[in-house]
């Protein structure tokens, strides 16, 4: 499983003209699902987003988490974060785990990080063609890998 975690000021998803899940200062979190994922990668991925350190302290040093900070979470599924790109130049998604498996995942992801936080996390439509804006603040944009951990 991946996610890519944008700091942000505001964020918000729409589908088809209407927002279906916006925050204000907190996390965009883009959720990539591959067929061998398991309920460990959520877990440890829940658990390294909800507790990374990238919100400013009183002194301006990264040093609060978004639990601290009492930010919000938008999260959004994003199969091309399985994209390869080594043959040619059309990237091929066949990493991506298919909508029956990643769908799930993608739900369950969604209510191990609120039931974490404390509050909701709002998203976007799962499958549908989204528009996200965001403001990144710093900017920060950390890449998280749960079969790569660092």
């Amino acid at each position: 499983m991946r996610v890519l975690v944008q700091r942000v000021t505001q964020a918000s998803v729409t589908v088809e003209g209407s927002i279906t899940g916006q925050i204000g200062p907190g996390l965009l979190l883009l959720v990539g699902v591959e067929e061998a994922d398991t309920p460990a990668d959520i877990d440890w991925l829940v658990r390294k987003v909800s507790q990374l350190r990238i919100f400013n302290d009183e002194q301006g040093v990264m040093n609060r988490s978004v639990l601290d900070a009492g930010g919000q979470v938008l999260a959004v599924s994003q199969f091309t974060l399985f994209a390869s790109c080594k043959k040619g130049n059309r990237p091929g998604y066949s990493r991506a785990a298919r909508g029956e498996i990643s769908q799930p995942m993608f739900d369950r992801f969604v209510a191990t990080m609120a039931a974490a936080l404390g509050k909701p996390v709002p998203t976007g439509v799962f499958g549908a063609d989204m528009q996200v804006a965001l403001v990144n603040d710093g900017p920060v944009t950390i890449g998280l890998d749960s079969k790569a951990p660092e």
